[in-house]
């Protein structure tokens, strides 16, 4: 794991892109926290290659066609008026 400081990575930036490439991430910091990651493009792509849309991922939950509600046939209490 590298860490770059964002003014050695703004002056060196060829050189994180290729660390990215051949040693992978690397994170770049400011103040010494951490605020940014440089990935390749081939990890970039295999962590967002299984992302499904929205309509895949709700039709994709549990089937609910015989669901049913039991219901209480209380017709509920007598009022005086």
């Amino acid at each position: 794991m590298a860490v770059w400081q964002v003014q050695e990575a703004k002056t060196r930036l060829s050189e994180v892109i290729e660390e990215a490439n051949s040693k992978g991430p690397q994170f770049i910091t400011r103040h010494g926290s951490e605020r940014a990651v440089i990935l390749s493009i081939t990890e970039y792509r295999s962590l967002t290659a299984h992302k499904p849309n929205l309509r895949e991922y709700l039709l994709s939950g549990p089937k609910v066609d015989s669901f049913e509600v039991p219901r209480d046939r209380d017709t509920g209490r007598k009022v005086n008026l």
